[in-house]
């Protein structure tokens, strides 16, 4: 699975369409192309041209249709890269390597490859030197029996390890805080096993070197799939719209009929005014929690456990609760002073309840100082380290679309060179003028017959 159990999966978890794919359903034609070129060309003679690179000998009908060859995959992403994606490629290469006879049928090839690859979770670093490249998967043998899974096997790698290192650049960003990974409702469904995997991994990887504990937390089932994990969440704006805009008896509802284990967090502005539904909410879970604890009932009271508050104002609007400053754009939308507003408001909540008997009071303190903050809506790295810089009580966060983003500093540009060539038995430098062949000490021999 990765480099934290030292598995890979395999693909009973991937199901790849096999059939298109080795057809070439997938691919960019020109590798379509390829084929017809490499094969034709094995059948004709070999190579018939003037102008080869020296190999040390006479390249005049040397078999290039057959020609066995050195790839290397890597990125160019500048800086740090989290890299997912490698087991399915592996995947691809068991899979859809060989060919198909005049008569259709497929002769699988992938047995005489040799491939080393790093596992999903590995880090490269690229500092803008093609010359200098930390290859992920290293694939030596015949070019034709497997050119035509170039495209997808750099697919997966490039947006994979995109989600997983934009996913782990929030992380770094909110030093240590949980991050939920929202943004199932800005792509296409289809693409929600990976990009949850790749959050996975990257949570996983910050673990490692920062010696935490987040949990991942991801909003559907399928972006737990290729991993076991399961979606989690609690309620949207619609449904307190069905609730007629009453946030506190959305989530009296919410608590009665959603599993106790499913953490209660008020989203809380529906009404524009977070702190006075988040009060709203705070006194309507304690009412019920309360008489529950002093009955012993401590399991069900536990359904009424108030865990979050959710702040999630749209970067147009100005919650009611943050009064006016000079410069209007700095009001819109969650703002630091939002949250400090939340913070206060919550943890002195309980000095105006009048339904508090002598002796509860703690118990009520205690309840609404352990609310925690989430904080939605907008958040990048650069939002939330201007929030951490400026200490925020922001408990969670919770990141959507900047999750996807493919810019320029993004951009997880994998590339696929043939850097050798096999001649009499002997590699060849073959690569490209610009490029070379490039080690990395944490690739490791892969066994495809296990995948």
């Amino acid at each position: 699975m990765s480099i934290f159990n030292r598995k890979r999966l395999t693909n009973k978890v991937f199901k790849l369409d096999v059939t298109r794919m080795r057809q070439g359903w997938y691919s960019d034609k020109y590798f379509a192309n390829i084929m017809l070129m490499l094969d034709g060309v094995s059948r004709d003679g070999g190579y018939q041209g003037q102008y080869a690179r020296d190999i040390g000998r006479d390249p005049g009908g040397l078999n290039v249709g057959d020609i066995e060859v050195e790839v290397q995959l890597f990125t160019r992403r500048h800086g740090r890269t989290v890299v997912v994606g490698v087991d399915k490629a592996l995947s691809m290469l068991r899979h859809c390597t060989g060919y198909f006879t005049e008569e259709g049928e497929w002769v699988p090839t992938w047995q005489n490859l040799e491939v080393t690859a790093v596992h999903d979770g590995a880090i490269t670093e690229y500092r803008g030197n093609p010359l200098k490249v930390q290859s992920v998967i290293k694939i030596h043998g015949r070019y034709r029996d497997f050119a035509l899974l170039e495209t997808p096997m750099l697919g997966i790698l490039s947006r994979g390890s995109r989600i997983a290192t934009n996913v782990y650049n929030v992380l770094m960003a909110a030093q240590g805080k949980p991050v939920l990974f929202f943004p199932a409702r800005f792509d296409l469904h289809e693409v929600q096993a990976a990009d949850g995997y790749a959050y996975d991994i990257a949570v996983a990887r910050f673990n490692r070197d920062f010696d935490e504990q987040l949990r991942p937390f991801v909003s559907t089932d399928a972006q737990g799939d290729w991993w076991g994990g399961a979606g989690g969440g609690t309620v949207a704006h619609a449904v307190i719209a069905c609730f007629l805009g009453d946030t506190a008896a959305a989530m009296l509802a919410f608590s009665e009929f959603v599993p106790p284990e499913v953490p209660r967090i008020a989203l809380v502005d529906f009404n524009n005014d977070s702190v006075m539904d988040g009060l709203r909410t705070l006194r309507a879970m304690f009412e019920q929690y309360l008489p529950l604890w002093a009955d012993g009932r401590i399991q069900e009271a536990q359904k009424y456990v108030l865990f979050g508050v959710r702040l999630d104002t749209s970067g147009s609007m100005r919650d009611v609760s943050v009064p006016p400053l000079g410069e209007p754009k700095l009001d819109l939308g969650v703002t630091p002073r939002l949250a400090f507003n939340m913070r206060q408001a919550l943890d002195s909540a309980w000095e105006q309840w009048d339904f508090l008997k002598p002796g509860q009071e703690e118990i009520a303190k205690e309840y609404c100082r352990n609310v925690r903050i989430v904080a939605t809506g907008g958040f990048n790295p650069d939002k939330i380290r201007r929030f951490e810089k400026l200490q925020v009580p922001v408990d969670i966060y919770g990141v959507g679309s900047s999750l996807l983003l493919n810019d320029a500093g993004t951009n997880t540009d994998f590339t696929a060179d043939v850097v050798r060539v096999k001649i009499d038995g002997a590699w060849v430098d073959m690569a490209k003028i610009g490029r070379q062949a490039c080690d990395n000490p944490e690739l490791e021999p892969v066994n495809l017959e296990d995948l």
